[in-house]
């Protein structure tokens, strides 16, 4: 694709267990490794599952709080702070993008964890300037996959889009703790259909993820977590390469796949 090597990949990322942010594992070198992989962005604007509100709204604060919207976990985790700045900028640069869609600019919200446990080792400087947007709750997937194509030209303008989820989340299925668990057959076989659908380029059935059968309602019991990644593949360019550079399956049920678009 002419021009392509100029834009900006496009990450999705499974973030998985909030754990990861401080845990050495192969999930969290590997978004170490995508991060000494990737061109250094100006900014980033993050799509995260956690920020999952009836609303559109974009950060436009100087200092985005570090949220630690988790409980139960060790004293370790709540001591985290990724003090990037923000980028009151982008977020005007989001809002024009997005019209006629009401953007509300958000001066309260942070980031979550979906953001900044994935962001701490992909850029560990904490020196890049960091925008969220929210995932409007009340619109369908079909609606996220078509708004997303609007933020196309940040792509060119040296800022990373990056949706942070996970592919398959379900925490029912969820084996806590230290032990280690095999695949339920239906996270695998889903997770294997939407890698395949990915490379393929058959947008359309993943943003139908509904008529995907057992697997996907299993998978996808909320939106919240998968609606990210349509952010993701609608900034897909005719042609562009599409990688898989963080995979596996944690606790069972919660898919770890990553997708570098670019």
């Amino acid at each position: 694709m002419p021009g392509a090597s100029s834009k900006m990949p496009v990450l999705f990322v499974g973030h998985g267990n909030p754990m990861n942010a401080i845990a050495q594992n192969s999930y969290s070198g590997g978004w170490r490794q995508i991060g000494e992989s990737v061109p250094r962005p100006r900014a980033v604007l993050a799509i995260s599952a956690h920020w999952y509100i009836p609303s559109t709204a974009v950060t436009a604060v100087d200092r985005p709080r570090t949220i630690h919207d988790f409980g139960g976990f060790p004293k370790a985790l709540y001591e985290i702070q990724y003090p990037v700045p923000g980028d009151r900028e982008l977020a005007l640069r989001a809002q024009e993008l997005l019209k006629p869609l009401n953007v509300r600019l958000d001066h309260d919200w942070g980031l979550d964890h979906g953001a900044w446990c994935v962001l701490m080792h992909v850029f560990p400087q904490a020196d890049i300037p960091v925008v969220q947007l929210s995932i409007d709750m009340t619109k369908p997937a079909s609606f996220h996959f078509e708004t997303a194509k609007r933020l196309a030209p940040l792509r060119d303008e040296q800022v990373m889009i990056i949706g942070s989820g996970n592919i398959v989340h379900n925490l029912h299925a969820y084996a806590w703790g230290q032990r280690t668990v095999e695949p339920f057959d239906w996270a695998a076989r889903f997770d294997q259909l939407v890698r395949k659908l990915l490379i393929s380029g058959d947008y359309g059935r993943l943003v139908d993820y509904k008529a995907l059968g057992s697997d996907a309602a299993l998978s996808i019991p909320t939106p919240d977590h998968y609606l990210p990644l349509l952010y993701a593949i609608a900034l897909r360019g005719e042609d562009e390469e599409l990688t898989f550079p963080v995979e596996g399956i944690e606790g069972g049920s919660v898919s770890m796949l990553a997708v570098r678009i670019g």
